[in-house]
């Protein structure tokens, strides 16, 4: 069923008076829901384009509803404006449960069709077309069945943040634990430049005609590596692409300095990364890539990385290898550094997982508002900082 035929884009224009004050909302990506900027006068707003939000209504940011930028307004958004960039459309209340299609566009199904109707490529910015946005195919079961499976998926959320707050609250324990085991060991430490025990090594990719190469990414905050989409050696034109092996040290020298680096794995040899990715190998008799890296991540180590990487260009500060050489670390003994990371690894996952199967999102729609893959399974999924894997 096309989405405008059940929630209809509605738009209220708001007649700027200078004298009131005003509330702006907005919306995160990947479904985190609405937040309200601050208040500004009428005199400030001048003659921008505001539109006023209701509760129940399903909201869209137009250039990033395409990574899950959509939302429902509740009751404290009653009164408060948004700009031309987001969409308000309105459900009928007898076909259409404005937080059941809120959870759909969460789902693989729903974010492939947002991303189809969202053509561009400014960076993250993609628009979300009026006219896309209307033909968008929503399941549309029973409407007592679209408020059962909203309400349950309610409950799966709720039991899944509970189980996030324990996952958080284990962690800050183990790296209380970690922190100190790190003072101990690095008490009295000498320090060296980083570039005399773990130098920079580029090895340059001899690019084969029809050959695909495993790329990786860094995740910020210290979040590990990432698979991007395979890489094609016949969409390279000037790209330099390098090999990554394992215990590599490896920085995304536009992002190290929000903590965009990390330790390759044994699963990331023969994996590439761009140009943009700089590689650095522990010399195995003085240092251990763990130990480097918690350093880094620490308040002092991010506060080098970022002294190294000048530049003001949004979130894009360009480390500079000779800079990040340069940074001074303590080197402990080299059992000193392994027993100071044993304890590294986050805590276990596993009470994510424990989420009941009956619980998951797959489940919680039936078979009709979901498509079959290829291979059989249901595509409706949760978005990413949701997922119980």
């Amino acid at each position: 069923m096309p989405l405008g035929e059940v929630a209809p884009l509605v738009r209220r224009p708001v007649a700027i008076d200078p004298d009131a004050t005003y509330r702006e909302i907005g919306i995160r990506s990947f479904g985190k829901g609405v937040f309200h900027k601050p208040e500004v006068s009428g005199v400030e707003l001048g003659d921008k384009r505001v539109f006023s939000v209701e509760p129940d209504d399903l909201l869209f940011n137009i250039v990033f509803a395409w990574e899950g930028a959509v939302a429902v307004a509740g009751p404290s958004e009653r009164g408060m404006v948004g700009s031309h960039r987001f969409l308000t459309c309105v459900c009928d209340q007898e076909r259409a449960d404005p937080s059941f299609l809120w959870r759909f566009f969460q789902t693989e199904d729903g974010l492939s069709q947002l991303r189809a109707a969202s053509p561009g490529g400014a960076g993250r910015n993609r628009t979300l077309s009026l006219g896309g946005l209307a033909q968008l195919q929503v399941p549309l079961p029973p409407l007592r069945e679209q408020q059962r499976i909203a309400l349950r998926l309610d409950d799966a959320t709720r039991a899944i943040s509970k189980r996030a707050e324990a996952t958080a609250s284990a962690e800050a324990e183990v790296n209380a634990l970690l922190r100190s085991a790190f003072r101990r060991a690095t008490a009295g430490a000498p320090q060296v430049r980083l570039g005399d025990v773990a130098p920079l090594m580029r090895r340059p990719v001899t690019v084969e005609p029809g050959t695909v190469y495993k790329e990786v990414g860094a995740r910020a905050f210290g979040r590990g590596l990432f698979s991007k989409p395979p890489l094609r050696a016949d969409d390279l034109t000037w790209q330099q692409p390098f090999w990554i092996e394992s215990g590599d040290l490896v920085f995304s020298n536009i992002k190290a300095w929000e903590g965009a680096f990390a330790v390759a794995g044994p699963e990331h040899d023969g994996c590439v990364g761009s140009h943009r990715y700089l590689t650095c190998v522990p010399d195995a008799t003085r240092a251990t890539s763990g130990f480097l890296w918690f350093r880094l991540q620490s308040p002092a180590g991010m506060a080098a990385i970022q002294a190294a990487s000048p530049g003001s260009a949004d979130r894009n500060r360009t480390l500079s290898p000779k800079a990040l050489a340069e940074i001074r670390v303590p080197l402990p003994s080299l059992d000193a550094q392994r027993l100071s990371t044993l304890c590294k690894r986050r805590p276990p996952r596993f009470v994510l997982r424990s989420v009941t199967p009956a619980m998951s999102w797959a489940n919680c729609f039936p078979p009709s508002c979901t498509k079959p893959s290829p291979k059989g399974r249901r595509t409706a999924s949760p978005p990413d900082h949701l997922r119980t894997a």
